[in-house]
């Protein structure tokens, strides 16, 4: 069922500091290892859909980055030409991967994040990253117990002007 939207008030609220909310704070160190790492991204939620971010995203870092890359997506779609599966559990044995990259609802990162949890050791996970928007702070505690590194909120296109900037200044 789909919650009702409600009309926004008029004038809208005012951006003052008993109506802030604090934006989960990600380790800059971990980013850039992370983003400056050859390793494999897998892309939950990537398709051929190029209207979704996840299209842009994904090509970005695969062509500018130089990622290895995996789509998982319901229709196990090949993506910029890399074979796709219907989920993590899909994904052949032995496959070292450096990132679990969630393009999908916060609603439903936690199942995504306790199948890589569940295939962690035989994939080799590094770390969960979940996108812009996508927040959950639950399934980042419970990765986090198993060793998992997490970065949760942000995009790594955007993180990655930080540490190119970072870089050149070093």
């Amino acid at each position: 069922m789909r919650p009702t939207l409600l009309p926004l008030p008029n004038p809208l609220p005012k951006c003052d500091a008993e109506s802030m909310t604090f934006r989960h704070q990600n380790d800059p160190e971990l980013i850039r290892e992370l983003l400056i790492d050859p390793g494999i991204w897998v892309v939950v939620g990537l398709s051929n859909n190029q209207d979704r971010e996840a299209f842009g995203v994904s090509r970005w870092l695969k062509v500018e980055l130089g990622k290895g890359l995996i789509p998982v997506h319901p229709t196990a779609e090949v993506v910029h030409g890399e074979q796709g599966y219907p989920s993590l559990s899909d994904i052949p044995d032995g496959t070292d991967i450096k990132v679990v990259d969630c393009f999908i609802n916060s609603e439903h990162v936690g199942a995504v994040v306790d199948e890589a949890i569940a295939n962690k050791d035989r994939l080799m996970i590094d770390a969960v990253w979940m996108q812009l928007g996508v927040v959950d702070e639950a399934a980042a505690d419970r990765a986090r117990a198993v060793g998992l590194d997490v970065v949760m909120d942000t995009c790594p296109r955007i993180e990655w002007r930080g540490v190119r900037s970072a870089g050149m200044a070093r």
